[in-house]
């Protein structure tokens, strides 16, 4: 059954990453909303929707729709996102779901109330070395994840004129608070240390501590150029590791006995380190990223089929987080 969808929002996060993907399900997108009407006429021109609106609660009244998608900004995911919700509708919207763990628990609230799906962007669940790695993990034969390190880093450009940290942690360190329980397990405490070169360079270290009894920490800043690879994770186990850098590639280390001096060493495919990334020579839409495989399972959910889909509930757990994270940092 082809799920009808209005959308809101059509920046170049939107048209360029999110539309793409969606359009590539049972979909058809009814209508588009933007505040700016050259984005919103490309828009409608690229993705072949000829109603078009600049009033976002217009396009929630459009008829025949079944659900509603958004890529705009946290106050506006919010208010769009409990509109949508009292007119029955059902909800997929990018992270942050709102600006606070507060306005996460109101949009949990009018979910539970409407009895509509509200789904999230939580696309570093999806991203196929990390999914690769949660599979494993999850197969049991990887044994106990007790450890867990990375760093997610981006440069300083939220800051232009104005050192605010605030889009930083919404729009760039929530994806981690909620990563790290997919790939481990539920958080039992957080803490934190950072070090502020100038104004806007921040560095600082998070850690974890798991419910399972793991332990992590994850390096985050904005010292580093988005022009370099700025992502990696490793899962410790008992004479394990799974290594994922940059989401695109993964090595599983077991316990391969030495071979120099085996003079009959082959590799061994139960014990030998086992290695994986994408093959961009092929004329095939890899998604690394993630996008496609969110919006498979969003896809259905939005529908009201049960899928793994991140839910508001999901966000509402990321955004407690993240407000840990900011009070032990003072930032």
């Amino acid at each position: 059954m082809t799920i009808k969808i209005g959308w809101i929002g059509c920046g170049i996060h939107a048209t360029q990453m999110l539309l793409p993907q969606l359009v590539r399900h049972d979909v058809e997108i009814v209508a588009l909303c933007d505040i700016d009407p050259k984005r919103l006429k490309d828009a409608g021109r690229q993705f072949g929707v000829t109603r078009l609106t600049t009033d976002a609660q217009e396009l929630l009244s459009t008829p025949g729709i079944d659900a509603v998608g958004m890529a705009v900004g946290p106050d506006q995911h919010l208010a769009f996102g409990k509109a949508a919700l009292e007119r029955g509708l059902s909800v997929f919207m990018e992270k942050p779901p709102s600006g606070s763990a507060a306005g996460a628990r109101e949009l949990l609230a009018a979910s539970e109330k409407a009895k509509k799906p509200l789904l999230l962007g939580f696309m570093k669940r999806y991203s196929i070395g990390n999914r690769m790695a949660s599979n494993i993990v999850k197969s049991g034969r990887f044994g106990d994840v007790l450890g867990l390190t990375g760093y997610y880093m981006t440069a300083p450009g939220y800051f232009t004129g104005n050192v605010d940290y605030t889009g930083f942690f919404l729009h760039h360190c929530v994806h981690y608070m909620d990563l790290v329980s997919f790939m481990v397990s539920p958080v039992r405490s957080i803490s934190a240390k950072k070090v502020e070169k100038t104004p806007g360079r921040v560095l600082f270290h998070v850690g974890f501590e798991f419910e399972c009894g793991a332990i992590g920490n994850i390096a985050m800043g904005t010292i580093q150029s988005r022009g370099t690879p700025v992502e990696r994770l490793e899962l410790m186990g008992d004479h394990q590791r799974i290594e994922v850098d940059d989401v695109i590639e993964i090595r599983w280390h077991r316990n391969p006995p030495f071979k120099i001096d085996d003079l009959g060493a082959t590799l061994d495919e139960a014990a030998d380190t086992l290695t994986w990334k994408p093959n961009f020579t092929a004329a095939a839409n890899e998604d690394p990223k993630g996008y496609h495989a969110l919006l498979s399972d969003v896809v259905p959910a939005l529908m009201g089929k049960t899928t793994p889909a991140p839910s508001i509930a999901d966000g509402v757990v990321a955004m407690e987080r993240l407000e840990t994270l900011r009070k032990e940092l003072a930032l």
